[in-house]
């Protein structure tokens, strides 16, 4: 009985009902009677279930690089930056709006801002970069909190990338591969000159100097995903502060020389 359940909710099935359009749909709800203030939430909420698959996709890369199964973690970093050039472009359709037409629904965002994107956070801890304070921020969601120091508490992408060139014989300060995956990753002599080696000899490491460049290609992409955000902000709001406090194009210009990959990027000047 239940299979022919299944079988007649399958036939009865629509694209909406599978999508949950209705859900969906209904989630663009204006605090004011702007028509701009439409583009501004869907291109952030557009933005977040981009991020939802990038997560997902990294996450099933690590634990592809954890098994030396390279082939699956290729396809999905490789996924990953092709999204990465989506929300890229997002900015631009966003950049269509004018510091008059922003400034007529800014106050109704109260303190809501786009800093506070908890997936943005994950995908930060999921890429290396660990901070506690960032818990401390959604202390008030017991639930998002958890979800937080799950990702949190794990190795990062480039963590599982360094024990992988560990397993393939090549030479990691043991203090690397023991560290505490709680704290950001800083740059080390020995991993630095593991990637070298891969380099020096891609023939015989052939996976790793592929995993190199998928890493690179994701970089580089984050690195003008913040550019872009950081121009687009100014070109709204010039200097002002973020609706959530930050200091807004500040924050993010500093932030735009951060690595999440440092010897990948220091290698092109040692080779």
């Amino acid at each position: 009985m239940s299979e022919n359940m299944h079988t007649d909710f399958k036939k009865d099935m629509s694209y909406s009902d599978y999508l949950g359009l209705d859900t969906l749909l209904a989630s663009q709800k204006r605090l004011s009677n702007q028509h701009d203030e439409m583009l501004f939430i869907i291109i952030h909420q557009v933005s977040e279930l981009w991020m939802k698959l990038m997560l997902h996709e990294i996450d099933g890369a690590t634990k592809a690089i954890q098994q030396d199964h390279y082939q699956p973690a290729f396809k999905q970093l490789a996924r990953v930056s092709k999204i990465q050039s989506q929300i890229i472009q997002a900015w631009d359709v966003l950049a269509t709006m004018t510091p008059a037409e922003y400034k007529q629904f800014r106050d109704s965002l109260g303190h809501a801002s786009g800093f506070q994107s908890f997936q943005h956070r994950q995908l930060e801890f999921a890429l290396g970069k660990k901070t506690d304070h960032i818990l401390k921020i959604y202390a008030h969601d017991e639930a998002l909190v958890k979800t937080l120091r799950t990702a949190y508490e794990a190795p990062s992408l480039y963590d599982e990338a360094i024990r992988a060139l560990s397993r393939a014989g090549l030479a990691i300060d043991e203090e690397v591969l023991t560290r505490d995956v709680r704290n950001t990753h800083e740059e080390n002599e020995s991993v630095l000159y593991a990637w070298q080696q891969v380099y020096e000899d891609i023939d015989r490491y052939w996976d790793l100097y592929q995993l190199a460049e998928k890493l690179i290609d994701l970089e580089d992409w984050h690195q003008q995903w913040r550019f872009r955000h950081m121009k687009t902000v100014e070109r709204i709001i010039g200097m002002k502060k973020g609706t959530g406090g930050s200091s807004g194009v500040g924050y993010l210009k500093a932030v735009l020389d951060e690595q999440f990959f440092p010897e990948l990027w220091k290698v092109r000047t040692t080779l």
